[in-house]
């Protein structure tokens, strides 16, 4: 009996040791070390001098700085709303002035800030930084879309093992019906949370709720689909991927100008930067980029869809050629346990 509990209480231990491991690389691997990556700013002006600037900054930065020149102020407010740019120096030898949006990225603009303060400071004049793209006064770091991420992520995945351990006996049809009342559910959460009572969002709510019901959906979905094959291992596998690949390339705390290439490359089409992203479009860019980024959440909705499809016809399968005896009480009740024990791992990071 004494080595039947260890065994088991060891085998209950790999998960959680498991989503340490994985935490730890994978926060650590995207937060710990913020550098430039291709930041993307201009130096505005055409005049020899402007474009010696523009080359010096290149030349020193290397891959960490694209620098480009821009001929007008007019043209740089213009493609950092487009989103092309995230800073814009206009030289001026007694008034040099920084263009940001901040409300793109808070931590990025802080560095762009800080690249330029240090080339004012060898000139010994004062420079003076306009943020053209500002985020709503109940988001003043522009990360509240982020948390708004963690919450619908959180209520998403945890719901999972509800439904997938405790409602195993369903049918598919139900487990499916069940995800989507959730997820409708945990959006209007979110909705309520990040609009009325701290103002995060505060235009386009109905847009922003439907953004939020569709990213959830499709976890929920994902999630549903996967516990069919994966089990009790299906909570680690939804940590990997909505949590610890999903907030570290959302674009939330740090954007991808200032992560390496492999974090970089997934911000591109991951689910979470595929809200956020859309979101910070949706209310401070006017919509620029907005299409791509919703494009991405219905991909990710029609993985979840068809991953519940073959889930569907692998548990029909599955029960045409298992023999059906009737279930003996103490297999109902280590069922039972092995539900309660698959939803007490579905923790929330």
């Amino acid at each position: 009996m004494a080595s039947h509990q260890i065994r088991h209480v060891a085998t209950h231990l790999l998960t959680p040791l498991l989503m340490c491991l994985g935490m730890g690389l994978a926060y650590l691997g995207a937060f710990h070390q913020p550098e430039p990556n291709q930041l993307a700013i201009a130096v505005v002006g055409e005049a020899p001098q402007d474009l010696v600037l523009a080359q010096t900054l290149k030349d020193k930065g290397g891959d960490a700085l694209d620098v480009i020149t821009v001929p007008s102020r007019d043209d740089a407010v213009t493609q950092l709303r487009d989103r092309d740019l995230v800073g814009a120096f206009v030289p001026d030898a007694q008034h040099p002035e920084l263009l940001i949006a901040s409300a793109g990225s808070d931590t990025t603009a802080m560095a762009v800030e800080t690249l330029f303060h240090g080339v004012t400071a060898k000139q010994g004049v004062a420079l003076t930084v306009t943020d053209v793209v500002t985020p709503s006064p109940g988001d003043p770091t522009a990360q509240g879309i982020f948390f708004l991420l963690v919450a619908l992520s959180i209520g998403s995945y945890g719901s999972v093992a509800a439904i997938g351990a405790a409602g195993a006996g369903l049918p598919m049809w139900i487990r499916a019906l069940f995800g989507l009342v959730t997820s409708l559910i945990v959006s209007l959460i979110g909705l309520a949370v990040a609009g009325p009572v701290f103002h995060v969002v505060d235009h386009d709510l109905g847009a922003v709720w439907a953004m939020s019901w569709l990213y959830s959906a499709g976890i929920l979905a994902i999630g549903i689909g996967l516990h069919t094959f994966l089990k009790r291992w299906t909570t680690l596998a939804m940590m990997v991927l909505f949590v610890m690949l999903n907030f570290t390339t959302s674009g939330g705390v740090y954007s991808p100008m200032l992560q390496n290439d492999f974090f970089g490359a997934l911000h591109g089409f991951w689910t979470g930067a595929g809200f956020v992203e859309g979101a910070r479009s949706l209310l401070y860019f006017d919509g620029v980029g907005f299409g791509s980024r919703l494009a991405s959440l219905f991909l990710w909705l029609a993985a979840g869809l068809v991953l519940i499809v073959a889930a569907h016809f692998a548990e029909k399968r599955g029960a045409a050629t298992e023999s059906t005896p009737a279930e003996p009480k103490h297999a109902a009740a280590e069922a039972e346990e092995a539900a309660e024990e698959e939803m007490e791992e579905a923790v929330g990071v």
